[in-house]
């Protein structure tokens, strides 16, 4: 025992502990940390192709390395850019720009527009696979992440109330969208691919925040997407549902119908009385 004693007061045995805890702490991320995207599923021809299209329809404005291209401008005291940089972006982010067509962009706005992909769908893929192989970032999910219908009520209620908690200030609480300040604005998500609402809250493009995979698991941002798409699908029990844009449209509908229906029944009403005739 004095043996022992005498070891544990060594001036190494605190720094082997401090060690030992390290390594031991680095196993236990490695485990369970999500793995990052790469291209190790992408071949050497396929990455090849995607840097060949990179340069011709991409570098102008992301750089040759895709490094991004800063301007001379400054903004909010930083250089300004054509395009910002590309490495560490992964796949998600580019799977979501080009299907949806807001890249490339057609002119500089403070706004990046939904418009018809302009490369075809084996191209997005290659392009894809060459920014990934720059490094590693966030992967494409797969189809057990975008499967809304398999999610139970409880799921959906989670992710009802995670989506007006999070992101009705910008989309409206049935997600229809809405207007921002310095002429920009939160799509509408009406008719959007589950794949596409998926990458948009992991890899946050424009002014939308990251909500990463550790911040929000993919099953619950599987519960985002059933909720979003629910209560899209849902009827109009009401009547007319006025779009789901909130109260300010429902009280438009009641004033111009409601309140201007009775105003002209009143009109109405005067010009055809007793006293009228009479006259």
């Amino acid at each position: 025992m004095r043996k022992l004693s005498t070891r544990r007061r060594h001036p190494i045995a605190g720094l082997l502990v401090i060690a030992f805890a390290l390594v031991l702490a680095g196993a236990l991320y490695s485990v369970v940390a999500p793995e990052p995207a790469t291209a190790e599923s992408a071949s050497a021809s396929e990455i090849e192709a995607g840097r060949e299209l990179f340069l011709v329809g991409c570098a102008s404005c992301h750089g040759l390395n895709a490094q991004g291209i800063e301007t001379k401008a400054e903004h909010d005291g930083k250089p300004g850019n054509y395009g910002p940089s590309l490495i560490g972006v992964g796949a998600a982010a580019v799977g979501f720009q080009m299907e949806t067509g807001r890249m490339p962009m057609a002119k500089t706005a403070p706004q990046v527009p939904v418009k018809s992909p302009n490369y075809s769908q084996e191209e997005i893929d290659q392009i894809a696979a060459y920014i990934a192989s720059l490094a590693p970032g966030p992967s494409r999910p797969s189809d057990e992440y975008l499967d809304w219908e398999s999610v139970d009520k409880e799921g959906v209620s989670a992710g009802g109330e995670f989506f007006r908690t999070n992101c009705t200030a910008c989309h409206n609480s049935t997600g229809q969208g809405g207007a921002l300040p310095d002429g920009r604005y939160a799509p509408s998500l009406v008719g959007v691919e589950p794949i596409h609402i998926y990458e948009a809250m992991l890899t946050g493009p424009q002014q939308m925040p990251v909500f990463s995979e550790e911040v929000l698991t993919p099953e619950e941002k599987l519960q985002v997407i059933a909720y979003i798409k629910q209560v899209q699908n849902q009827p109009t029990h009401g009547g007319v549902g006025g779009g789901g844009l909130g109260p300010v449209v429902d009280g438009m509908f009641v004033w111009i119908i409601g309140i201007g229906g009775l105003i002209g029944f009143a009109v109405w009403i005067g010009m055809h009385g007793t006293r009228v005739k009479k006259q």
